[in-house]
């Protein structure tokens, strides 16, 4: 493996001091035009990149963003997250950001960490994930002037306060475009299982499907079943809804774990042609065909750090105040579709 150029390769390279690169790096104004344009060229022929640890010591600033994991739950929903942590670790890479990750045991556990690690100098802003109804965490960080984004709106409070700053995905309009999409093909009862009620996530996706759906409120209630995430839970569901005197001809859900269970209790049922449509477009949906709505997380993550450090550079912005505008974002995800859905949304397969 070849070795990472120094400061003193540099100052060879460009026959000059140790002293006159780090004044081209830190105080660019106090040297010589020519010898500096000299110094920048040996720094980008050579492509030596200053030391992080010494840049942070100077400035008092970590230039890095704390992010606290939640426990996975089975494998195919964290699998979210996993992909949010990885690209967010890429991007942050390309301005020079740290991501630290800790666990923590509930939101109060979670504050209590995130005021160790501020009082300690050692975050500059942290993203919160998985927001929820109540969320004493969005409070707390306003009141004490924390810099903070969240990957979730801020659920049971105004989504247009400027003071949090927040990124989501717009599960209403993608499970509302899936369902439309199904009927328009000719599916005529498009049932849906999801997750039970207060969750501001799965409020959002079944609202969707419920404006796209075409049912009274008869149908709404019949057509629908309501259960924690999994696999086993939405194969039981898929089972309900196909045992009805008037079956399902297609499911869209809230999770691909609830959708997996329902594609393999329709196959087990003798329909393996169901249209069966998940949510969050996991590695699984990808690897066994299942059709899947996907988060756009690369412009999750780059939505992300904008708010939090601006279009470029890494230097936190300060917290907004009541007076400016909102200060969030809201993407729309996409439909992926694999497999026999391909049917039911009119188009072909081959043999």
């Amino acid at each position: 493996m070849a070795k990472m150029p120094t400061v003193d390769d540099v100052a060879e390279a460009a026959q000059v001091s140790r002293q006159t690169v780090s004044n081209v790096i830190n105080s660019p104004q106090i040297v010589r035009e020519k010898t500096r344009e000299r110094v920048q060229e040996a720094i980008d022929r050579l492509g030596y990149r200053p030391h992080a640890s010494a840049r942070r010591l100077r400035t008092r600033k970590s230039s890095t963003i704390g992010l606290r994991l939640d426990p996975l739950r089975d494998g195919i929903s964290g699998a979210v997250l996993d992909r949010f942590v990885h690209k967010l670790a890429e991007q942050a890479d390309e301005r020079d950001l740290r991501v630290m990750i800790f666990t923590a045991n509930g939101a109060d556990d979670e504050l209590a960490h995130i005021r160790r690690l501020r009082d300690g100098s050692d975050i500059d802003a942290f993203i919160l994930i998985a927001t929820f109804h109540g969320d004493p965490r969005i409070a707390w960080l306003i009141e004490h002037d924390v810099p903070f984004v969240s990957f979730g709106r801020p659920w049971g409070s105004s989504f247009d306060d400027p003071r949090h700053r927040w990124v989501d995905v717009d599960g209403r309009a993608g499970l509302r475009d899936a369902t439309a999409k199904l009927r328009a093909s000719g599916c005529s009862r498009v049932g849906y299982i999801g997750w039970p009620s207060p969750s501001g996530t799965g409020d959002e996706r079944r609202a969707g499907w419920e404006e796209a759906s075409g049912f009274d409120a008869d149908g709404l209630t019949t057509y629908q079943v309501v259960t924690e995430d999994g696999v086993d839970q939405g194969a039981a569901s898929a089972r309900h809804l196909l045992s009805l005197r008037e079956p399902c001809d297609a499911i869209v859900c809230a999770s691909d774990s609830l959708a997996l269970g329902a594609s393999m209790a329709a196959t087990a049922l003798g329909q393996p042609d169901l249209p069966v449509v998940g949510f969050d477009n996991t590695p699984v949906a990808s690897a066994i065909g299942l059709s899947s709505i996907d988060q756009p997380l690369d412009e999750v993550v780059a939505a992300t750090l904008t708010l939090l450090f601006g279009p470029e550079g890494d230097v936190v912005l300060p917290n907004p105040d009541s007076n400016e505008q909102p200060t969030n974002r809201l993407l729309v995800p996409r439909l992926v579709e694999r497999r026999s859905t391909h049917r039911a949304f009119g188009e072909t397969t081959g043999a």
